[in-house]
C-alpha cells in the first residue's frame, strides 16, 4: 500500500517513520507532496511531487490524481488550513479506497477555533486556564496576561501583557484576542491516537522543555495518569481520529487544556521512540489488521534532544523535481 503526505515541508521524520512503518508490514512507498520543490522532505520519500499552492480546485484534482495513479491508501495531512478541505472530502474520497486522516468536520471546526474549544471544554467539565471574555478586562488586577489569536497557530501573534496599558495596547492589534491568565507550571503536549471508531489506542504525554517556534526542541515523557486519563476523556468527547496534538498544563494537580491539533506535531518522534510507533498503528488499522490498545505503556522518562541537519543538492535536481510535476505528468 502506498501513503500519502501533503505539506511535507520540513517533515523527513515523519516520511522517514511512514517507510520504516511500510517496511515492517507488506512493504508499500510513501509519497510527499509541497507546493515547493525546495522542501527537505521529498527527497527522503520514495516518490514525490511538487503541486500548486493553496487548497483550491487545482490542489485537490492533483491529490486526487497522485492518490489514483498510485493506488494511495492512506492519506495523512499535516497543515492546519488543509484539515477542513480533507474532512470535507474525506467520505468522498473513502469511495475510491483512500482513508483520511481527520477527524470529522465539525470536529475540525472545534479544533481549530481556540474560542470554540475553550466552550467545548467547560460544557464538558475539562479544565482550561482561567479566561476572561473583552467584557471583563476592567476586573483583571492580576499580571502578566497571557493573550493570543482565536485563530492563531505556532507562537505566532501570542503575547504577555505585564500591565493594564500592554493589554489595551495589544487589544488594538488583534481582532479576536483570546485573553487567559497567565500560568506558570509544566507545559505538556499528548500525542493521543484513536482508530477510525473513535477507540483510543495510544497516550503519551511529553513536558514541552525548550520550545522554538512553537515545537518543542527538548522534551521528556511523563508517564502522569491524570494527564493520560483526561486526554482519553477528552479524545472520546471530542470524537477524535488517528493521531492527535494535545496541549496542555499540568497546574497544582489539575490538567488544564490548552488546545488540540488533529495532525502530527513536529516532535511526534518522540513519542514514537518512547513506545506508541502510531504510524505502523495506522498502517495495521487500513490493512484491517488487529490494533489493540496500549495506554501507558512506553518509556517513561525519555528524553528528546532535536537539531536541524543538513541537505545539499545540485540545481539540477531540484529543477529536474519542479519540471517534472509542472509538465503535468503525474
Amino acid at each position: 500500500m502506498d501513503v500519502l503526505i501533503t505539506s511535507a515541508s520540513r517533515k523527513v521524520g515523519l516520511v522517514k517513520a511512514f517507510k520504516r512503518a511500510l517496511s515492517q508490514e507488506d512493504g508499500g512507498n510513501v509519497i510527499a507532496i509541497d507546493a515547493s520543490p525546495r522542501s527537505a522532505a521529498l527527497y527522503f520519500a520514495d516518490r514525490s511531487y511538487v503541486v500548486p499552492q493553496g487548497l483550491g480546485e487545482d490542489f485537490l484534482n492533483s491529490v486526487q490524481t497522485i492518490c489514483h495513479k498510485h493506488d494511495v491508501k492512506l492519506l495523512i495531512p499535516t497543515r492546519d488550513e488543509e484539515l477542513p478541505v480533507f474532512a470535507a472530502i474525506k467520505n468522498a474520497m473513502r469511495h475510491y479506497g483512500v482513508t483520511i486522516m481527520v477527524p470529522d468536520h465539525h470536529v475540525v471546526d472545534i479544533c481549530r477555533d481556540k474560542r470554540l474549544f475553550l466552550e467545548f471544554c467547560l460544557e464538558n467539565g475539562f479544565s482550561i486556564p482561567r479566561t476572561y471574555s473583552l467584557e471583563e478586562i476592567s476586573m483583571i488586577s492580576e499580571f502578566p496576561i497571557f493573550i493570543k489569536e482565536r485563530f492563531g497557530k505556532g507562537s505566532k501573534n501570542i503575547f504577555i501583557a505585564k500591565s493594564g496599558d500592554d493589554l489595551i495596547y495589544l487589544l488594538r492589534r488583534i481582532s479576536e484576542p483570546i485573553i487567559q491568565e497567565c500560568i506558570d507550571a509544566k507545559e505538556f503536549t499528548v500525542d493521543l491516537f484513536a482508530d477510525f471508531s473513535g477507540r483510543v489506542i495510544s497516550v503519551v504525554p511529553r513536558e514541552r522543555m525548550s520550545i522554538l517556534s512553537g515545537e518543542s526542541f527538548v522534551g521528556r515523557t511523563c508517564k502522569n495518569w491524570s494527564i493520560i486519563n483526561e486526554s482519553v476523556r477528552l479524545a472520546r468527547a471530542l470524537g477524535l481520529v488517528g493521531h492527535n496534538t494535545i496541549q496542555c498544563f499540568w497546574h497544582n494537580g489539575s490538567v488544564k487544556f490548552i488546545e488540540v491539533n488533529p495532525r502530527y506535531g513536529g516532535a511526534a518522534n518522540l513519542g514514537f521512540a518512547a513506545g506508541a510507533f502510531t504510524p505502523l498503528y495506522l498502517v495495521r488499522l487500513i490493512m484491517n489488521k488487529e490494533v489493540n490498545p496500549v495506554i501507558g505503556e512506553f518509556k517513561d522518562g525519555y528524553y528528546m534532544l532535536r537539531y536541524t541537519k543538513d541537505v545539499f543538492l545540485k540545481e539540477r535536481e531540484v529543477n529536474q523535481l519542479e519540471r517534472y510535476n509542472q509538465s503535468g505528468t503525474v
